[in-house]
């Protein structure tokens, strides 16, 4: 059986499971997360292979054989034991150390094949400090913890591997990742790119705008900017670059736009399943709180990318590029999307779980695909569409499960240690009550603990370290988490670990470093947006119309202001002028009273209408 055989195997193998548990309901806590990270321990060594095509690749199979031995091993122990798992709470054994260790090992390694060392080497360092924070000084010094005990929070309990994050990701994220992957190989990738030109390629900067809207659209399913520049970027990257668009600022255009997909419901990233189990609260209310910020966000991508083609000149896309709108619209297109989307509102209006919801949403979506495709495409082409979708959707579960994995096992070091207390309360020391203050604080620690680790891994490290310190001077707990989540998720398109604008230079063409400078021009609002969370209750959409619409108004004055600010755009003939009024307006929607919101948007507006008649566009 040749190696792409066995990848493919395992990852419908993942992809069944995921459906049947979906369908079915999951099996208990720990048995339906030991299943799950069995099969994506598998695929992971079978896709990532330890040294493929090198003279020593006879080492790094018996390493990875060893390996996924030692996981089967862990897991098949966790299920056979589970009942006394759950109500004896064993003392750890020789045997429970030793296979501790071996998942533990293979989780770790699976995510230094994967996403780099820098996520592994936190975990390590997280267990280093549980069993060895005793001989430190000062404030970070701990009572000690033994190995026996060490591995019976990791292994014996549901506070370790077997903990939240992994019960996440082997339900709700799974599914929606497996929901995504069909969607997307049903035709619904096709139809995001296509709609996306149509919107935006016959506007000024037409080929950016096409990237922004196809990788909004995009990422609000995957939830990964770098697999979001990688595959929407392929095909708008060159486009923008043909157009004679500067290869830097194509670069950063899809960096940016993948980034927002990130912090756009419904998935976020997997953060709004980690999040609701995190908070205690329901998918919803994540969502919810998250539409107007990533409104906000793509907006201000949106406008700023229009005044860059307006003093730059960009070129539109040709008419005889553009799709017609009957294609489009066709009910081959569109159906399965429709079906999709009602078939997850229908599960969540009956009261399902979110993971059955998905299913429902699955369920929809085939039914069209098939209805609308039989008669025009064989049932062999049909079916491998469908066994594709599968298999990438296996595949795309490897990262998340071993990350959320690995995450909880950080994070059950953390609450063990009770570092995460400490460290908030460091910082409140030294920022006092002063909510700003610690905002500031916060946010570039989450940027430099951010750098370099995917979104999820990222939100969990900095939720279960940062948002404490935001929470014990006030702020509420869902401003708290996504104030730390935003600011994790754009370490992405900050210098000098920027990994999106890495993979998005790659595909230009171009040096990273003008990318990254013209991602941070293009995101700048992004660095903004988290701290109006803090200003006004009306950006998670909760209060009255009234702070709703306070938010609302103080966030377009600022997708505007800032863009125009940092553009040079003029709507008066002198820059001072023009530089004066911007300011202004954003310092009145940072001022956090009931009446400057609407002020800085009736001032901006104002400015607008003045000095549009002699408004000039100068490069």
């Amino acid at each position: 059986m040749t190696a792409e055989r066995i990848q493919k195997g395992l990852a419908l193998a993942v992809g069944l499971f995921v459906l049947y548990t979906a369908a079915t309901g999951p099996f208990e806590g720990l048995i339906q997360r030991a299943l799950f990270l069995a099969l994506v321990t598998a695929l992971g060594f079978a896709l990532y292979p330890l040294g493929k095509g090198k003279t020593w690749r006879p080492v790094g199979l018996a390493i990875d054989l060893t390996l996924m031995a030692a996981t089967a091993s862990a897991c098949a122990y966790v299920v056979v034991n589970y009942d006394r798992i759950m109500t004896e709470m064993p003392w750890a054994t020789t045997l429970d150390m030793a296979l501790t260790a071996g998942v533990v090992l293979a989780v770790l390694e699976l995510g230094r094949r994967t996403v780099g060392p820098i996520f592994p080497l936190l975990v390590l360092l997280g267990i280093a400090y549980a069993a060895f924070g005793n001989i430190l000084p000062g404030p970070l010094r701990h009572r000690g913890f033994d190995p026996a005990f060490i591995t019976e929070t990791i292994f014996l309990s549901d506070l370790g591997i077997w903990g939240m994050l992994t019960g996440v990701a082997a339900t709700v994220v799974s599914a929606f990742v497996l929901f995504g992957a069909l969607l997307l190989h049903t035709g619904g990738g096709q139809a995001f790119m296509d709609l996306a030109m149509r919107l935006g390629g016959r506007q000024p900067g037409g080929a950016a705008k096409i990237s922004t809207i196809a990788s909004g659209l995009f990422g609000m399913i995957s939830g990964s900017a770098v697999a979001n520049v990688a595959t929407t970027g392929n095909f708008t990257i060159p486009m923008m670059t043909r157009l004679g668009y500067p290869r830097p600022f194509a670069a950063a255009v899809e960096a940016v736009a993948s980034t927002g997909g990130q912090i756009a419901p419904p998935i976020m990233g997997a953060a709004a399943f980690v999040m609701a189990e995190i908070l205690g609260v329901s998918y919803w209310t994540i969502i919810v709180g998250a539409v107007l910020p990533a409104i906000l966000f793509y907006v201000s991508v949106f406008v700023t990318v229009h005044f860059v083609a307006l003093r730059r000149g960009l070129a539109i896309v040709p008419e005889h590029e553009m799709p017609a709108w009957p294609h489009i619209l066709a009910p081959r297109r569109v159906a399965p999307i429709l079906a999709a989307l009602s078939g997850l509102g229908i599960g969540i209006y009956l009261g399902r779980s979110i993971a059955t919801s998905a299913f429902y949403g699955i369920v929809g979506l085939l039914i069209a695909f098939v209805a609308t495709e039989i008669g025009r495409l064989p049932f062999r082409d049909m079916l491998g569409k469908l066994l594709n979708g599968l298999e990438d959707a296996g595949k795309g579960m490897v990262i998340i499960g071993v990350l959320l994995a690995g995450a909880q096992v950080l994070v059950s070091m953390i609450n063990l240690t009770g570092i995460g207390v400490t460290l908030s309360s460091l910082i409140v020391s030294v920022a006092g009550d002063r909510v700003v203050l610690v905002a500031l604080i916060v946010g570039a620690v989450c940027l430099i603990m951010g750098m370099g680790l995917p979104t999820t891994a990222a939100y969990v490290l900095v939720a279960a370290v940062l948002a404490p310190a935001m929470t014990a001077v006030g702020v509420e707990p869902l401003a708290a988490h996504l104030f730390v989540f935003y600011f994790a998720t754009i370490s992405v398109i900050t210098p000098p670990v920027c990994v999106a604008v890495f993979v998005g230079a790659g595909i230009a063409g171009t040096n990273w470093l003008p990318a990254a400078g013209e991602a941070v021009r293009l995101g700048a609002v992004t660095y903004i947006v988290p701290f109006l969370l803090l200003l006004y209750p009306g950006m998670l959409l909760g209060g009255g119309p009234v702070d709703i619409m306070e938010a609302v108004s103080s966030g377009l004055a600022l997708v505007i202001a800032v863009p125009a600010l940092l553009t040079g755009m003029r709507l008066f003939a002198h820059k001072a002028v023009n530089v004066t009024i911007y300011i202004l307006v954003i310092g009145l929607a940072l001022y956090p009273h009931p009446v400057t919101p609407f002020a800085a948007l009736i001032l901006l507006g104002g400015a607008y209408v003045a000095g549009r008649p002699q408004r000039k566009v100068i490069a």
